[in-house]
């Protein structure tokens, strides 16, 4: 059945309410602790969460437009459900009784007020009192219960404090003061219930003379201007205090951002509202935040080192002089290049499903032979050309992985276009050595100088930089041991090759000194599976610990 939400009374002075932001639009799915809408009151802009389920079937106040508290604010309900008599109904007042009811208190409250105008002259309210009334804090709530005082009569109170737990229709709720001085008086005591604006409490400096505040508070004089100024100015401060606290994602130190629902779910469960991290609005703590809470466990180790830097803080007696300057930052404009890398590596990393293989190669004999190419007359050869040659013949022995991902088909590349990731000024190019199956490693080793140079003065044309099949990227040259990399699509596999280290590893029963490199493949699991991708890495590996193979 569907449920009319009206503008909520969410301070205790209150009258009308202004929508700031809609945060969910009609047809929207509504949960328990939801936040519908932030509502600008006469203190604050505040959050307003549902207290139902179902769909928002119509938004009665748009962004921007003010309405009297109780006006029609939305409906839920179930999709598709007839809601047209309640929008006809909306213009006549729902809420007969609680005018009535309001209307028998004024008549009291006036017969109180000439019963004891034979006693003392009615008065207005000393500048600088306030009273409290009973909060609306709900759409539907006519009464509350204050379930537990957190002051006393006596107690200095801040803007900001929270006088009390009041305990609605809906839930129980956190009531916090919007006014600074003493509390003089309390009005409703703990478990008991009162009506909507019964008074809750009165804030005010010492001395001031309660029965007097009392007695005038019946007469609801209007303050005088003196008293509106101040109360202006410490709205505007309220306001802006309080907005700031919204948006904090966290617990402050003082305060936790919960729903209401949410923090009888914890209360009834047992949970510390401080270890529970928020995903609603603002980091605010939801339903599903208490029902997923998996509490996990703190190191003895922890606590016992947090109290022991405590405690040094305390014996500190030197001062510490901290550094002072003046920040500063620069804007710069990205490049056309820098664009297009961003946008083509974006779309990899979220729409291809990365997986990362690791394997350790012995690079003995690739160091020896590389030795032994490089003596002959005009011939250099780097290690990284010998990763290149190693990478187009294991794909031609596993041409799963030199596959190209085409939505409803898979395509193999009989053709192996390696690309050789190089590093420029204004970010990353990948020059082609196209056909490199069938290249030697002089070949690769000049194609590659040739490319890169000519990369670095962009002076590569498009087509050298297009149709790669597989990708190698190397960062041993900076003395990086070992990272993975982003796959550059279409490609459904890159390599990542890391510095060739020297330390000790196991030959023939023997600790030796060994020359090892660690390689990371980089897959993308539509087209290589795991086993695919770790049969090409062995392939790869004995091609790279067996370089005479290469040159057969």
């Amino acid at each position: 059945m569907a449920e009319v939400i009206n503008m909520p009374r969410l301070s205790d002075t209150m009258e009308e309410g202004t929508v700031a932001k809609w945060l969910k639009k009609v047809g929207d799915k509504i949960e328990e602790g939801d936040i519908l809408a932030e509502i600008e009151t006469d203190k604050a802009t505040m959050e307003f969460e549902s207290f139902h389920e179902g769909t928002l079937l119509h938004i009665g106040i748009e962004e921007g437009d003010g309405a009297p508290v109780d006006s029609l604010l939305a409906i839920i309900g179930e999709e598709g459900e007839d809601i047209s008599s309640l929008l006809n109904g909306s213009s006549e007042p729902s809420d007969d009784g609680s005018e009535s009811s309001e209307e028998n208190a004024e008549h009291e409250e006036t017969a109180e007020v000439e019963a004891n105008d034979a006693q003392a002259p009615a008065t207005e309210i000393p500048e600088g009192v306030e009273v409290v009334k009973m909060p609306r804090l709900s759409d539907t709530m006519e009464e509350g219960t204050v379930a537990t005082w957190l002051k006393k009569v006596g107690d200095e109170v801040e803007e900001g404090d929270i006088l009390a737990e009041i305990e609605t229709d809906k839930a129980t709720m956190e009531f916090e003061s919007f006014y600074s001085g003493t509390l003089l008086y309390v009005g409703i005591q703990e478990g008991e219930s009162a009506p909507v604006d019964e008074v809750l409490a009165i804030i005010g400096p010492k001395e001031t003379d309660v029965d007097a505040v009392l007695n005038a508070g019946k007469a609801a004089p209007k303050k005088a201007p003196s008293q509106e100024k101040t109360s202006a100015a410490s709205d505007e401060k309220i306001e802006k205090s309080t907005s700031d606290s919204d948006t904090k994602s966290v617990n402050d130190g003082q305060r936790i951002f919960v729903s209401p629902l949410a923090k009888k779910m914890a209360e009834d469960k047992g949970i510390d509202l401080s270890n529970v991290q928020g995903t609603g609005d603002n980091g605010r703590i939801t339903k599903r935040d208490i029902e997923n809470f998996k509490p996990a466990q703190q190191p003895a180790k922890a606590e016992s080192s947090t109290v022991k830097a405590a405690s040094d803080s305390k014996v500190a007696t030197s001062p510490v002089n901290l550094p002072v300057g003046e920040e500063g930052y620069e804007d710069v404009k990205n490049s056309q290049m820098r664009k297009t890398i961003a946008k083509r590596l974006s779309e990899s990393k979220f729409t291809a499903p990365h997986y990362y293989l690791t394997i350790e190669v012995d690079m003995d004999n690739a160091w020896a032979s590389r030795l032994q190419i490089n003596d002959l007359p005009d011939t250099k050869v780097s290690f990284n050309d010998m990763v290149v040659k190693a990478c187009a013949m294991a794909l031609k022995k596993h041409p799963q992985v030199n596959t190209t991902w085409k939505g409803d088909s898979m395509r193999y590349n009989h053709h192996v276009h390696m690309g050789v990731a190089v590093a420029v000024d204004d970010g990353l190019v990948v020059p082609v050595l196209k056909f490199s199956d069938q290249m030697s490693l002089t070949q690769i080793g000049s194609a590659v100088k040739d490319m890169a140079g000519r990369a670095r003065n962009k002076k590569l044309t498009p087509a050298e930089m297009d149709g790669s099949t597989f990708t190698v990227s190397n960062l041993g040259m900076f003395g990086i041991r070992e990272f993975t990399s982003i796959i550059n699509q279409p490609n459904s596999a890159i390599l990542s090759v890391g510095a060739i280290v020297e330390k000790p590893v196991v030959k023939k029963g023997e600790i030796v000194v060994g020359k090892t490199m660690t390689v990371t493949l980089a897959c993308d699991h539509r087209t290589v599976d795991g086993a695919t991708g770790s049969q090409f890495l062995l392939t790869l590996r004995s091609f790279l610990e067996n370089p005479v193979t290469m040159l057969a």
